[in-house]
């Protein structure tokens, strides 16, 4: 719960450059089309992460829901899934393995956490992630039609800001952690609320990004396996947004 590039670490240049597909003979390149990152690859292994991250999150929110505690496998889920997202950052090559794995225990993670905010604020979920779809759908569509162009100052921007978020929830957490300090966003403040847009922002944000790796992914041939390491990437984007969204529309709701 995070780079010139898309700040998602997965989606970085070097990772991605590094992951060259031609064979070099005799001084000429040849490549395997058959062997390399599609656009349509890409969309078909981000929907089976979708639907393996669903599938396991009804589990945990099952447990819930069925007077059995769930913050076992909501907590494990969460230090298993950053453990693949760690080791498929070094190891790309090993995404058609982690990537499912990670959709998996991520799904036990968000089953939990959308479970608890559900029983406080009922029907929250469900907002929750209608707004990730709908901010999903349109900054694809933003992209898709160049109304939005990821620059490189673009890139900078977002880049900055990402850290800026990552920097100061480390620090908040910390600060918690050791001291009676308490964030001033864990609050429903007006101040607390802006933050959460903040980062919903810089979230979408971050999808644009993603889609400009993929896609140069897709134009640079890259390995048929990237299609799992792209895909694991924007999961994790959209996981964040969803989290964010749930985190903000719970502010709104305790000011009712």
């Amino acid at each position: 719960m995070a780079f010139n590039t898309s700040n998602n670490p997965f989606l970085n240049n070097k990772s991605f450059k590094n992951q060259g597909n031609p064979e070099t003979v005799h001084q000429a390149t040849v490549i395997d089309y058959n062997q390399s990152m599609t656009l349509s690859g890409t969309l078909n292994r981000s929907l089976i992460l979708f639907l393996l991250l669903t599938a396991s999150a009804t589990i945990t929110w099952w447990m819930a829901f069925n007077e059995m505690n769930p913050m076992v496998p909501t907590i494990g889920g969460a230090i298993v899934g950053l453990i693949l997202v760690m080791i498929a950052a070094f190891k790309p090559h090993l995404s058609p393995y982690l990537a499912p794995g990670y959709a998996v225990f991520e799904g036990l993670f968000i089953g939990g956490i959308s479970a608890i905010f559900e029983a406080k604020y009922p029907g929250i979920v469900t907002q929750a992630v209608g707004a990730t779809f709908v901010t999903f759908a349109v900054c694809l569509g933003l992209y898709k039609y160049q109304i939005v162009k990821v620059t490189e100052q673009f890139k900078s921007v977002v880049v900055a800001a990402t850290l800026a978020i990552a920097t100061y929830y480390l620090i908040s957490w910390l600060f918690s952690m050791f001291t009676g300090y308490t964030p001033v966003h864990y609050d429903n403040s007006m101040m607390s609320i802006g933050i959460s847009v903040f980062v919903i922002i810089v979230a979408a944000l971050n999808l644009f990004l993603d889609f400009d790796r993929i896609e140069q992914g897709v134009t640079e041939k890259m390995p048929k396996y990237m299609e799992w390491y792209g895909a694991m990437g924007l999961l994790i984007t959209l996981v964040w947004l969803y989290v964010e969204f749930l985190r903000l529309l719970s502010k709104l709701s305790s000011k009712d």
